[in-house]
């Protein structure tokens, strides 16, 4: 090989990610971020293909659907370029991606290998995990219990059946007592937003409420358990703990007296308590039972919590036993009260899965008579398919023929359901026959970083990461076959600088807690060694003292003093604007530009809108958030009033809104014109006024013909005629800018979606789309030139040369905590030792709710932090950490803090562009010959 091969061939490969990609070995690689996961996967299967391996019986399943249309791409590219590039160049290749040497003989097989892809049965099998499950399903529908012609519902079909699921179960109870004393009991708890809340919940919790009643036969069973788990025994209800504690035998009546008369001689306060236990005392049972709630407010505060003081010095002087008896009442009260609490969480939780179940079979029943299944469903059935008896053996025996090798993408991100369906798929590669070939021996990959996992709430679990490679390393290893361990630690993303930094984070135990199941230390190896990179550190902004405003003058005048978050939002942009407007050099010595800058948040809030809104000030290119609500955007609250008015010719408002919106364009003085003193509705008034100007005679004689057609078409025939041939979507975007394309795409959509299960209706449409809140996902993975504004969940596998954290002085928030819990249950038959309970709210927790409360919330902490990992980790060359604070103090446990201490103890102190001071790790980056270059902050 030349020197020039040599290098340009290290593009290829890698000594660390070689053993990775070894075809004769089953491998778990677990890999820091930006250490080239898609590269090792794509090197796996080219190399299994050159050893032979037929590409229909390799399944690679992925996280989302652009990671496997990524990974297809990037083979295909490289299959296809081998086709034609030179002999040499391919033979270079091919042996930094073997590390061994190449015969000549070996080339034309390689070549051919495009072909082969091309001409496989259904293409390349690069799958999401659901993909792979619907296409089984497909399959065998009826082994699985599916009808033939089912159909995966989108999301908002989801939210469509889970409503009318919830409608035939409130029905279903005004026939039902049981199922009624149920509704009361929950309805009782929760106001309607919170019954809403609650149910969504329940419904997202269904797969796991089916397993429950399945392992314990049934409704009864599950809250028999429930009640066994809670230690509530039958029978045992909150008002016969009330009685229990009140009755004859549950006093110390004597000695209770003894210390009331104690009381008498101490200060008022003693002798109030004295006359409201003599009043307890002398009461009959069922008096006693009524007025406990009364009578323990002596001993206990609003919260249940033991009072500190039960008796004053002087009382106590005159008997010293009465504290004693005092407190011992006290302690049997504490008792009591924690009792009462657990049985009426066994009660509320008895209630709810009652109403869980009612709901899971009414939400089935809605789903079957439309033949559709979610997300969820795919997996469940999948994996009901391949674990049911008599008839997964034979779908394994037909699957069997047509897979020899597994590679899973982002496993960390797998939950246990889709982990089971995977673990059934290669039940047989390492027992008899399947294990017997060792010439091509089946085989089983997995790639994940358990630092990334984030997302818990599509029920991702980082410890079975961890579980799952035990268990193909005993069933390979049982095998006598290759086993092999790789971790992946070279970055070839980040600067050493970026690296150093996000090291000297994790370093710190306090950080590092939750990341791995192991607590290995967190090390990152850079391979950009030498090129220029920086974190830097900036104060956050903190509150202003705002002046009360005058309600007289509200509505007048604009305070001038902004919030904390407006104000960051500023200086980000600013800094953002002065990098473009000066020519700033990137690490690799290109200039900077918008696509180059990423702004991560935790949550989709205000700060989002107004982090856009100053860049677009600025005139800074930004593609927008990269979620948002449809009926929010402008484009199409344009087309929802050009609805409104057709379906009610007479609402002027709505007119007025299509006129002076960017179908017409028509301007104050315009509209003023027209709608002044007027003495019809607006519509009649433009009619007879349409020959004031070209503008009114085209919008006048447009909307007679929309209004002609528009009780005839279908709303999406309708709706595409207005954008395509009546330039519709020419003029929106023409006045609202490229950023409108997305919505009107997305408006479209919804509006095909409506008609395929609805009867087609423009008012049915414009209903259904205002009441569902359509939230939309926008691609900006392959965004323009534009700087992006995304949460670090969206983040995910993706990078930029400049990556801003503005999010970081806040911590999840209790308001967030789960409202059913998960408690353990000891001896669990099929090793899911959880129950759910409902304490309804954190003041009705007992012991057993609050271990499982805080056991939720040390789990939300463990992923904040881990969250924290993958936005340090977007940034190729510089990060910037800022954040603004509010009234209250920032939580030690924040991003901001597990950040600060590292980079000021490494770091040095600079001064900033916008004035202040903050703290640098790493040198100087190269700036433009502008008037930026030394400017303070950037080159100091």
């Amino acid at each position: 090989m030349t020197d020039r091969q040599r290098r340009s061939a290290t593009d290829v490969g890698s000594i660390e990610q070689w053993p990775a990609a070894d075809p004769t070995a089953s491998v778990w690689v677990s890999a820091n971020a930006g250490t080239g996961k898609t590269r090792v996967l794509t090197d796996r299967v080219t190399r299994l293909m050159l050893a032979g391996a037929a590409p229909a019986r390799i399944l690679c399943l992925t996280f989302t659907k652009a990671a496997a249309a990524e990974m297809a791409t990037r083979l295909h590219e490289r299959l296809g370029r081998w086709v034609s590039c030179p002999d040499d160049a391919l033979r270079v290749e091919i042996e930094v991606l073997l590390q061994q040497p190449v015969e000549a003989g070996q080339l034309a097989p390689a070549r051919r290998l495009f072909a082969k892809a091309l001409e496989t049965p259904g293409g390349l099998k690069f799958q999401t995990i659901h993909a792979f499950c619907e296409g089984l399903l497909q399959r065998f529908p009826l082994e699985a219990g599916v009808a033939p012609n089912f159909e995966v519902m989108d999301e908002r079909t989801a939210a469509e059946l889970l409503e009318a699921a919830r409608d035939r179960l409130l029905q279903q109870a005004a026939h039902d007592g049981l199922l009624a004393e149920a509704l009361g009991v929950v309805v009782g708890r929760v106001d309607e937003q919170g019954f809403a809340d609650l149910v969504r919940e329940l419904a997202g919790k269904r797969g796991r409420l089916r397993r429950l009643l399945q392992r314990y036969g049934g409704l009864d069973g599950l809250i028999a358990a429930t009640r066994a788990a809670l230690a509530v025994a039958d029978g045992e209800t909150m008002a016969s703990v009330i009685a229990d504690a009140t009755a004859d035998d549950a006093l110390d009546t004597a000695a209770l007296r003894r210390a009331s008369g104690a009381l008498d001689t101490g200060s008022v306060s003693d002798c109030k308590r004295a006359v409201e236990i003599r009043a307890f005392l002398d009461a009959d049972p069922v008096a006693r039972a009524a007025g406990f709630a009364r009578y323990r407010r002596v001993f206990l505060t609003k919260e249940d919590a033991p009072r500190v003081s039960l008796i004053t010095k002087q009382a106590h002087d005159g008997d010293g036993q009465a504290a004693e008896i005092l407190r011992t009442e006290q302690q049997r009260l504490e008792a009591v009260v924690e009792r009462h609490k657990t049985v009426r969480v066994a009660a509320q939780t008895a209630a709810l899965l009652r109403l869980g179940t009612a709901l899971l079979e009414a939400h089935d029943t809605e789903k079957s008579r439309r033949a559709l299944l979610d997300y969820d469903d795919l997996i469940l059935k999948a994996r009901g398919l391949l674990r049911q008896a008599g008839v997964a053996p034979w779908v394994l025996f037909k699957l069997d023929g047509g897979l020899d090798h597994i590679l899973v993408d982002e496993a960390q991100d797998t939950s246990p359901e889709q982990w089971e369906v995977i673990a059934a798929l290669a039940e047989e590669f390492f027992t008899g026959e399947g294990a017997a070939d060792t010439a091509q021996p089946r085989t089983v990959f997995a790639v994940g970083d358990e630092k990334q996992s984030v997302y818990s709430f599509q029920g991702a679990d980082p410890t079975r990461f961890e579980a799952m490679r035990q268990h193909f390393e005993n069933r390979v290893q049982a095998a006598e076959l290759t086993w092999r361990p790789v971790d992946l630690t070279l970055s070839i993303r980040s600067t050493p600088d970026v690296l150093r930094a996000v090291d000297a984070v994790f370093e710190n135990p306090a950080a590092r807690a939750g990341l791995t199941s192991l607590d290995r230390p967190i090390a990152h190896l850079a391979h950009r060694q030498g090129e220029p990179g920086l974190v830097e550190l900036w104060p956050p902004v903190a509150p202003i003292d705002e002046p009360e405003p005058d309600p007289w003058d509200a509505p007048l005048d604009q305070l001038g003093i902004a919030s904390p978050r407006a104000r960051l939002a500023e200086r980000i942009a600013d800094q953002i604007e002065r990098w473009l407007g000066d020519g700033e050099m990137l690490a690799n010595g290109e200039l900077l530009s918008p696509r180059d800058v990423m702004i991560l948040v935790r949550r989709r809030d205000a700060f989002v809108e107004e982090m856009v809104r100053q860049l677009k000030l600025r005139h800074v290119p930004v593609a927008g958030t990269d979620r948002m609500v449809l009926t929010e955007q402008i484009a199409v609250m344009d087309l929802i009033a050009l609805g409104r008015f057709l379906l009610l010719p007479d609402d002027d408002l709505s007119l007025a809104e299509v006129l002076k919106g960017p179908l017409y364009n028509f301007d104050d003085a315009d509209l003023f014109d027209l709608a002044h003193a007027r003495e019809a509705p607006l519509w009649q008034t433009l009619r007879a006024g349409r020959d004031r100007s070209a503008r009114h005679r085209l919008a006048t004689h447009e909307l007679e013909q929309l209004l002609a057609r528009v009780d005839f078409v279908p709303p999406f025939e309708f709706y595409g005629e207005l954008l395509g041939a009546r330039r519709g979507r020419h003029r929106l975007l023409a006045r609202l800018g490229p950023d409108a394309g997305d919505p009107i795409e997305e408006f479209l959509s919804l509006a095909l979606a409506y008609e395929r299960v609805h009867v087609p209706s423009l008012q049915g449409f414009l209903h259904w789309l205002e009441a569902g809140r359509a939230e939309v996902k926008r691609d900006l993975e392959q965004a323009r030139d534009e700087v992006r504004v995304m949460t670090v969940h969206g983040a995910k596998g993706l990078e930029a040369a400049v990556v801003f954290l503005p999010d970081t002085c806040t911590v999840p928030s209790v308001r967030f905590d789960p409202r059913i819990l998960s408690v353990p249950v000891d001896a669990a038959p099929d090793g899911d030792g959880q129950l759910l309970v409902w304490p309804a709210k954190r003041a009705f927790d007992d012991a057993l709710c609050g271990a499982a409360r805080a056991a939720a919330r040390a789990a939300a902490m463990d992923e904040y932090r881990r969250l924290l990992y993958v936005a340090m980790t977007r940034a190729k060359d510089r990060l910037y950490v800022c954040g603004w604070e509010t009234k209250r103090n920032r939580d030690p446990s924040c991003w901001y803090d597990l950040i600060a201490e590292p980079i000021r103890q490494q770091g040095a102190e600079v001064a900033l562009s916008f004035g202040e001071t903050g703290w640098r790790m790493g040198g100087a980056p190269p700036t433009g010959a502008g008037p930026g270059a030394g400017r303070p902050g950037l080159a100091d």
